[in-house]
């Protein structure tokens, strides 16, 4: 069965997020109280190119099962700290299609529209841990595991223990891209 793990925020723009009891993700801005909510971009880097941009990167989501990948190679990473405000287990986050929705707990409904770009920032975090979280598939494509971003369509609280309930969009399905 997908659950939420754990669910984080912080108001400052900081790399890692602090954990939660719960988050309330409003409709059409994301997490409330935290840095990276709007209608329009606030990752700092997409707000120095164009500000107008709608925020396609309201919720970030990880699967745990990332944690459990990373720890062999000398990697200690827990929920939250790479940024993340939403963190699963149980669910493929990374292999759904573009425009699926995630239902968390009894309200809550989230789009995803594309994969986390890693950035400088995580090898900040811990020197190594941007490569770790790349990978090739069997044809040599990159492949980026350090989650999924979404916006919010209906509001609701999630907390750790919550369902997660997978909802496909109508075919034919877009594997994810960066946003």
């Amino acid at each position: 069965m997908a659950v939420v793990t754990a669910v984080s925020l912080r108001k400052g723009h900081h790399f890692s997020k602090t954990n939660a009891l719960s988050i309330r993700l409003l409709k059409g801005l994301g997490v409330d109280g935290d840095a990276h909510m709007g209608e329009t971009v606030k990752h700092r880097s997409r707000v120095a190119k164009d500000p107008t941009v709608p925020n396609l990167r309201q919720v970030h989501l990880i699967h745990e099962e990332l944690f459990g990948e990373l720890a062999p190679k000398n990697f200690i990473v827990r929920p939250g700290e790479m940024g993340e405000n939403v963190t699963t287990r149980g669910i493929d986050l990374l292999g759904l299609p573009s425009g699926t929705r995630l239902h968390l707990g009894d309200s809550a409904i989230v789009e995803i529209t594309g994969l986390r770009n890693p950035c400088i920032q995580i090898d900040r975090f811990q020197k190594g841990l941007m490569a770790a979280t790349l990978g090739k598939d069997a044809n040599g494509k990159l492949i980026r595991k350090a989650g999924v971003m979404s916006i919010v369509l209906a509001e609701g609280d999630v907390r750790p223990g919550d369902p997660v309930r997978v909802e496909l969009p109508d075919g034919p399905h877009r594997a994810l891209e960066p946003v």
